[in-house]
């Protein structure tokens, strides 16, 4: 179950991240992407943490 909510709050955020940045242009896309990703992973960590252990 960690992995899931892992993935889903990587794919959400960098989704999000890359949205955002692809107003400004690629390399921005990327960058915020790359945040969103990481973000993705701590609160998915966070959540399986706090809600499901």
């Amino acid at each position: 179950m960690k992995k899931i909510i892992i993935l889903l709050a990587v794919t959400i955020l960098g989704g999000i991240g890359w949205t955002l940045g692809a107003r400004i242009g690629l390399g921005t896309a990327w960058l915020l992407s790359s945040v969103g990703s990481f973000m993705g992973v701590y609160i998915g960590w966070r959540i399986n943490r706090t809600y499901l252990d």
